[in-house]
């Protein structure tokens, strides 16, 4: 961290943070129903019909073109930091398909009056070491000046459109795997509260859905999608809407960071996580507290995959059952 950034908190410039910040679910789902799009057909693959990760078209018989962007405000303080998880998370979206990104451009805005704008330069270049890592080139972008900064990806990847992970391709009968913990709204709230460092959550927030997606290709898995904003139960509602299938999750199987739960009993949770929860409860069965809920509800910066299928190493935290009415049962 430079000396400027060392002198200013990033997260106390936004009244959000991080995927926390998006729109709920629900009042998205409205706006976007009534907007006219083109709908999957033909080329394109995968589109708004359900919800999923990215856009997919296909190109030629064996390769098709995933599209998608994500940039929210800052998440911690480290500028450096917050361009790194950035990346990730939009990448992510890529993994989440099944894809390879091969090239993204920047998504910047900056309050130029009320930040050092060569801070930017840190969160630009997390953002192009992370790009780097995942082997994607990073040519470019758009900046506008903003009350609120704000930083992410547009990012092209390519994919086998006879192989992608889809969230309307669940089985009833099939595992759920999570790749990653929950717990990461809940202390990244704490952070912006208290100035905390979490290392634990910024690891795990920098770690690229990567290797997880190829486990699930070779594991010929087909549906999985990544839980962001909208928490476990939301994106797992998602999944299994699209799919026509009902769920179950076994709450004691589901992984957390460390302190989460600690964080969680000290009220910081995000106003987020309230509206997902919320929204998903009309569809939930449960035989757990509300905190407990409110903790699968957590709505996660660059976490993990949701897979329908086994991947060695990562927790089996439910399954995929049959159901009339889409219902999430939470034991």
């Amino acid at each position: 961290m430079t000396a400027i950034s060392s002198a200013l908190r990033l997260t106390q410039f936004a009244a959000g943070g991080g995927c926390a910040c998006k729109v709920p679910p629900g009042e998205l789902e409205r706006v976007l129903a009534n907007l006219p799009t083109s709908r999957e057909g033909g080329d394109l693959l995968v589109g708004l019909d359900n919800g999923d990760d990215a856009a997919v078209v296909r190109i030629d018989g064996n390769r098709a073109l995933i599209a998608t962007a994500d940039f929210f405000t800052p998440v911690v303080d480290d500028p450096y930091d917050w361009g790194r998880i950035a990346a990730a998370n939009a990448l992510s979206d890529v993994y989440a398909m099944g894809g390879t990104p091969v090239v993204a451009v920047n998504l910047l805005a900056w309050p130029r009056d009320r930040i050092p704008f060569e801070m930017a330069a840190d969160v630009l270049r997390g953002g192009g070491d992370i790009c780097a890592e995942a082997g994607a080139h990073l040519a470019g972008g758009h900046s506008i000046d903003d009350p609120e900064p704000k930083y992410g990806l547009a990012v092209t990847g390519l994919g086998d459109p006879d192989r992608l992970l889809r969230n309307d391709a669940g089985l009833a009968g099939t595992p759920l795997t999570l790749t990653k913990p929950l717990g990461l709204g809940v202390l990244n709230n704490r952070h912006k509260a208290t100035g905390e460092r979490f290392d634990e959550a910024v690891a795990c927030m920098t770690t690229l859905n990567r290797d997880a997606s190829q486990a699930a290709l070779a594991a010929g898995v087909r549906c999985a999608t990544d839980v962001t904003g909208f928490g476990l139960l939301g994106h797992l509602f998602k999944l299994a809407r699209a799919s026509g299938v009902s769920a179950v999750v076994h709450a004691a199987a589901v992984p957390y960071v460390e302190g989460a739960r600690r964080s969680l009993a000290q009220g910081y949770v995000p106003g987020g996580s309230r509206r997902n929860l919320d929204w998903v409860r009309p569809h939930v069965d449960a035989s757990v507290s509300d905190d407990e809920l409110l903790l699968l509800a957590d709505a996660q910066t660059s976490g993990g995959l949701l897979v329908a299928g086994e991947i060695p190493g990562h927790p089996v935290v439910g399954e995929l059952v049959e159901g009339d009415a889409i219902t999430i049962q939470v034991r």
